[in-house]
């Protein structure tokens, strides 16, 4: 194994709130902290864990492609690997969950035959899950990237929630805006019509408290009302399920048949 090292970790969603000793060991650790949080007063937290802490904000600008912007926060992260120092990223949420650059740069100091792990973290998804009120056990929960969503040809499960990400550059193409508007949106409510949501239906637009002193966003709407209403880039929509569910019981006399016969 080469000298130098990565580690990307979570700093959670809420400031000093949800890291993990982990990450904790891994950020007063290493050589070098490259950090990517969501608010400057987070920055200045982990900027007290190690005398080392280089932002990543700077990497991004308004018209510049994101896909670019990732491209050079790997390769900063990279370069000090293999100048042979431990090297930790530090996201907010989870590094692995809607996070290119964790993923792209453990896979690369990998394949470059350099030590690398990710350390596990509380995200948006959990934070919402709670402050929601909502179990992902009781009717099932389809998560996509809204784009994404509106990329390809997606079929839906009415009966579940629907959990929307990134819900404030729907449709975007250009991985250059940190917004689109309410035309874009409205394709969006057509494509959902076409499976069936109604525009009446009640969606909840969601954002994580990352402030001990913030309470999370949490605002009901009907559907038809998302164009007008302000939307970041941290906004997650949810949808939750406009059709009951149905009981499948060819199944279930299978399941019964079966019972009944001991095996």
């Amino acid at each position: 194994m080469k000298k130098g090292s990565l580690a990307c970790v979570g700093t959670g969603m809420m400031l000093g709130a949800h890291i993990g000793p982990r990450a904790r060991s891994h950020i007063e650790q290493a050589d070098v902290v490259f950090v990517a949080v969501s608010d400057a007063l987070v920055e200045l937290w982990v900027q007290g864990m190690n005398h080392d802490v280089r932002s990543l904000q700077p990497y991004y600008a308004e018209g510049k492609p994101r896909s670019d912007t990732y491209r050079e926060m790997v390769a900063a992260m990279m370069e000090e690997v293999r100048a042979g120092r431990r090297v930790c990223g530090a996201f907010y949420g989870h590094p692995g969950v809607f996070a290119v650059v964790p993923h792209r740069a453990v896979a690369q100091a990998r394949d470059e035959g350099y030590e690398a792990v990710m350390e596990a973290a509380v995200s948006a998804e959990d934070c919402l899950y709670a402050d929601l009120g909502i179990d992902p056990g009781t009717f099932g929960c389809q998560h996509y990237e809204a784009s994404q969503f509106m990329f390809y040809k997606r079929r839906i499960d009415p009966s579940a929630y629907l959990i929307l990400w990134q819900i404030g550059v729907a449709g975007d193409r250009t991985l250059a805006r940190f917004e689109t508007g309410a035309q874009f949106r409205n394709l969006l409510i057509e494509l959902l019509a076409e499976q069936g949501c109604p525009s009446d239906h009640e969606v909840i637009a969601y954002e994580a408290a990352t402030l001990p002193i913030a309470k999370p966003r949490i605002e009901r709407m009907l559907l038809s009302a998302l164009p007008g209403v302000r939307l970041e880039l941290s906004t997650t929509l949810v949808i939750p399920p406009f059709r009951s569910l149905e009981r499948n019981h060819a199944m279930l006399n299978r399941l019964a048949s079966l019972q009944a016969s001991g095996a």
